[in-house]
């Protein structure tokens, strides 16, 4: 029960019910006094999960799931717009050898005679537009093993990193000069970083000027990347090789992988020749010794009518006895 003071000084009596009830639960809560209500919750409903979790547990896995990557294909045969089209089909060598410009029903009847192929859209900007007469199937084997090479042989540029001191000596700077000109010729970027310790970042304006110096002596080979940029205690800048410079790290690297081709090529034919060479060592050593064999065969066959001339002489001899007379009539 509270007391309320009017402005008359009167007292008005007004009778609040308070609900003091710690024992009595009301619809499953359990009231109490000073803190705020709290459920009661069974421990079979602790055991139960609720449907609106399991509801949201499969829609997250749903998410997760990545639909199926659909393969594009391009317009092939009757989808192609009629019109007139430039043909090529791919020759034994694998390059594309023309065959005119015809219109869409002279191609297909063209992809027919020569086997049932496919009519393939290659290039529909062109004027007019570029079609291959080949198997699709190994068309886009062909295409995926070329995409393949591509990103194999390409080597992806990386950002190297060197870093200095504003108060750096001369010696010291043209070691860092000379990695940065490494770096550049590789075809990398560099990222130049200046540091700074304690109270020496109220020098910053030395750590301008050295990136400043530094890009200036290097650029007949790079070019930066906006000014340099402040990154905590560091004062950093970032320089990339000119376009003739990657060109020419490009065609270096073509040229390391046409001469490793090129060896390995030859390695191959090395061996071949010496398989060939080996074969025909081992048929020329099989022929050479059937040949003595033969040969053996001939000796052992002589030696045996030598054995059976004497065998009748020594025979005759006991029969009619040795002398010169019988001698000269059975010689």
């Amino acid at each position: 029960m509270t007391l309320q003071f009017n402005r008359r000084g009167g007292v008005t009596v007004a009778a609040v019910l308070l609900l003091v009830a710690a024992s009595v639960v009301v619809d499953g809560f359990a009231p109490r006094s000073g803190l705020s209500s709290v459920q009661k919750i069974d421990t079979e409903q602790q055991q139960e999960v609720s449907p609106s979790a399991l509801f949201m547990a499969r829609r997250n896995m749903n998410m997760l799931r990545r639909a199926p990557t659909k393969e594009r294909k391009p317009p092939m045969n009757g989808e192609i717009a009629a019109g007139d089209l430039r043909v090529t089909t791919p020759n034994a060598k694998g390059k594309d050898e023309p065959l005119g410009v015809m219109t869409r029903d002279e191609a297909l009847a063209k992809a027919k005679e020569m086997g049932g192929l496919d009519l393939i859209l290659v290039n529909p900007n062109s004027d007019p537009p570029v079609c291959k007469i080949a198997d699709y199937s190994k068309y886009r084997y062909e295409k995926e093993k070329k995409a393949k090479e591509v990103k194999k042989n390409s080597k992806a540029t990386e950002v190297k990193e060197v870093k200095m001191s504003y108060k750096i000596d001369v010696h010291d700077y043209e070691v860092r000069k000379k990695n940065c000109l490494k770096f550049l010729k590789q075809g990398n970027r560099v990222k130049c970083s200046v540091q700074f310790r304690g109270r020496e970042v109220q020098h910053d304006k030395l750590g301008f000027e050295l990136l400043d110096k530094l890009a200036g002596e290097m650029e007949e080979i790079c070019t930066k990347e906006g000014r340099p940029k402040r990154e905590g205690r560091n004062l950093s800048m970032i320089v990339t090789p000119r376009p003739e410079v990657v060109k020419q790290v490009n065609a270096d690297r073509r040229a390391e992988e046409k001469s490793k081709r090129k060896s390995k090529e030859q390695r191959q034919q090395a061996k071949k020749a010496a398989a060939q060479i080996a074969l025909e060592e081992a048929a020329a050593a099989t022929a050479s010794a059937a040949a003595v064999k033969e040969d053996s065969k001939k000796i052992d066959t002589g030696d045996d009518l030598l054995d059976l001339e004497k065998d009748i002489e020594s025979s005759l001899d006991d029969l009619f006895g040795s002398d010169d007379l019988t001698d000269d009539l059975f010689s």
